[in-house]
């Protein structure tokens, strides 16, 4: 034990003079290590020192009894390296090594690493028991069958190759708790692909770790593996995201690609949250070829569609599209974008995050961090010659200015809010302090929209419901016998959820004379509603309605994406 860690120990209180005088004796004696005499006499604990090792440097800690090394980074760093400045290499990813320091401060040895590796040395920290004895079982011996295949498999996974596991389930069957974390995040991946699954939810908790996909709007629990996991699982997928492993006090943005066993390339965007019991990973796949480009596949209705494409093809004023969060908005705009993506037209994006790479269009992602915003992004779209422009989310005041400028200036400019129908978003840009007489005279259309799920083809089954069900809904009496119903009744291609896939519902308001002249007026958002119906427009609700009557969704799904209509 160096006299840095020594002080660091007295200073907080964690030993005291005597108890180390106690340990010097005893090193002299027999060459017993300090720390280890002062953990076997019970003064102190290793998870005590690495808490003091955190405090007194500022770097995270692991915790090398439960955190499972990649075989293959020990090849990097010699064994004689390792016990001499009491350090290991833990993970790669890319050209990062992460390495775990008894003393993060020797600058020589991390500039020693960076010259043998010539890797990116990222330190955290280790106590020296943990090291020594991480030390002694990866570098032990001759590796052996197992060992050798461990590297290959971990090799494989480093490269992105996801060919490794049919499901996670067998990842926990067949290793239990030393199981591997690179297969098991792997398998993980794999089967969320081949499930086409929305996000993936990674979360601790104080007696159990639970994984869940989010199939079809709905999240679903899937291999969980053990608690005791938890931290090398956070840190893996955080390094696959070329994310701060050394980070665990604050949310954290990243991405990562894995290619699949057909040569596929596949996309997530990564979201770690500190929680009480350790960090939240989300990630989202982002899969190019699920992206639905073709308006006439949205869930327009034949006039809804029309209408949409009329608009869009304006050469100047704005279109918003209007949601919460999963709602959809992003595929209808990336299809409005494809429909106006011609060779003699200049398209940019101001995105945040940019999901899909769209050919022939200028995307933007947005960094707040050195100031690249969607107002001064917005501000160089206009000295850029631009004929149309998308703005990933109006959210505030300076934004919208910005935007309903170049919408007023020859631009057609379309952006998205997050409201919950049409009407409201009118009043939501007035309460964000733009004035009702530019709302009135430059957005064209207003389209709120929702998801409802799609009745799976293969277990699809013909249900009698009451009829005052259906009055209850909206139906007007005499349209009931129109109705004929389906319920999935569950099956192995829908996950035995009756549902399988999505479309949308929507819902447009045009600026019309009267519109406009009530907006002006000051009217509520529930009176621009009911002029809105009166002048024909179809609320998300009867939106929903139709996609019932036509067979495509349930009951369920109507009242789980809509109110009913006052």
């Amino acid at each position: 034990m160096s006299l840095k860690l020594a002080d660091i120990l007295i200073k907080q209180g964690l030993i005291n003079q005597d108890q180390l005088a106690n340990a010097l004796d005893e090193h002299k004696k027999n060459g017993t290590r300090i720390l280890q005499v002062l953990i076997n006499s019970g003064a102190i604990k290793d998870k005590q020192i690495l808490q003091a090792l955190e405090k007194a440097f500022g770097l995270p800690g692991v915790d090398l009894s439960t955190f499972e090394i990649d075989p293959i980074v020990t090849t990097l760093v010699a064994k004689e390296f390792c016990e001499k400045n009491l350090l290991i290499p833990i993970q790669r990813a890319g050209q990062t090594l992460v390495v775990a320091f008894a003393d993060p401060t020797n600058a020589v040895t991390k500039e020693d690493l960076r010259f043998l590796t010539r890797l990116k040395i990222q330190p955290v920290l280790a106590t020296e028991s943990a090291i020594l004895g991480s030390i002694e079982r990866y570098y032990g011996g001759k590796l052996n069958k197992e060992a050798l295949s461990n590297i290959e498999n971990d090799a494989l996974a480093e490269s992105g190759d996801l060919n490794l596991m049919a499901s996670a389930t067998e990842v926990i069957d067949q290793e239990g708790e030393g199981n591997s974390v690179v297969k098991f995040v792997n398998a993980v991946l794999t089967e969320a692909i081949k499930k086409r699954v929305a996000d993936i939810h990674f979360e601790p908790y104080e007696k159990k770790y639970r994984v869940r996909f989010r199939i079809d709007g709905n999240l679903v629990e899937a291999s969980a593996p053990p608690s005791s996991m938890a931290p090398a699982l956070s840190a893996r997928i955080k390094i696959m995201s070329k994310m701060d492993i050394a980070e665990k006090r604050l949310p954290q943005d990243g991405r990562l690609k894995v290619k699949t066993a057909k040569g596929k390339e596949m996309d997530f965007r990564v979201s770690s949250l500190p929680t009480l019991w350790g960090e939240k990973i989300v990630l989202r796949l982002l899969d190019k070829s699920n992206l639905q480009l073709d308006m006439t596949k949205l869930g327009f209705e034949v006039e809804e569609l029309t209408l949409f494409k009329n608009t869009i093809n304006l050469p100047q004023g704005m279109v918003l599209i209007t949601g919460p969060t999963g709602s959809g908005k992003t595929t209808t705009i990336y299809s409005a974008l494809a429909e106006l993506n011609k060779a003699d037209v200049n398209i940019s994006t101001a995105e945040d995050p940019a999901e899909f790479n769209l050919e022939g269009i200028n995307q933007v992602q947005m960094n707040s961090d050195i100031g690249l915003t969607f107002a001064s992004t917005l501000r160089a779209f206009l000295r850029q010659d631009p004929d149309i422009i998308m703005v990933g989310e109006i959210r505030d005041l300076e934004t919208a200015e910005i935007s309903f400028k170049a919408a007023s200036t020859g631009h057609l400019v379309v952006s998205t809010l997050h409201t919950n129908d049409a009407p409201s978003t009118v009043t939501r840009l007035l309460e964000m302090g733009v004035a009702g007489y530019i709302i009135t005279s430059v957005i064209n259309l207003i389209v709120a929209q929702r998801l409802v799920g799609k009745i799976c083809e293969s277990c699809k089954t013909p249900i009698d419901v009451p009829e005052q069900t259906l009055l209850n809904l909206g139906v007007a009496k005499e349209d009931v016998r129109e109705y004929q119903l389906f319920k999935g009744q569950g099956c192995s291609n829908c996950n035995n959820t009756g549902i399988k896939g999505r479309i949308a519902i929507y819902e447009l308001m045009t600026m019309s004379t009267k519109v406009k002249e009530l907006i002006l007026s000051g009217g509520s958002a529930e009176q621009l509603r009911i002029l809105a119906r009166q002048e024909g427009m179809k609320t998300l609700r009867r939106s929903a309605l139709n996609k019932l009557k036509k067979g495509v969704t349930t009951i369920e799904e109507v009242l789980n994406s809509s109110v009913r209509d006052t």
